[in-house]
């Protein structure tokens, strides 16, 4: 067993040795009793599914993300000049 300090923000380092048998970047943690489980989470469709929109390619989807990022910059910009 491995001591690890939990930062200010709340987060913690996760050894290598154990990420690299976790075999992904993303995981689920819960609670059961005192113990906090960390599990590698595998589905990762339903995690990305309010990013899926049919009938656009992924070149579509970043060139609308890019718009957005942009129209929200101007926008942002403009309620600074008020």
């Amino acid at each position: 067993m491995l001591t690890v300090k939990i930062t200010k923000k709340g987060q913690v380092t996760i050894p290598a040795k154990f990420r690299k048998k976790l075999n992904t970047d993303i995981v689920k943690i819960k609670m059961e009793g005192g113990k906090v489980i960390i599990e590698p989470y595998r589905k990762l469709g339903g995690i990305f599914h309010k990013y899926a929109i049919k009938g656009k390619s992924i070149e579509e989807i970043i060139k609308m993300e890019k718009e957005a990022y942009i129209n929200a910059i101007k926008e942002k910009h403009n309620s600074n000049r008020r």
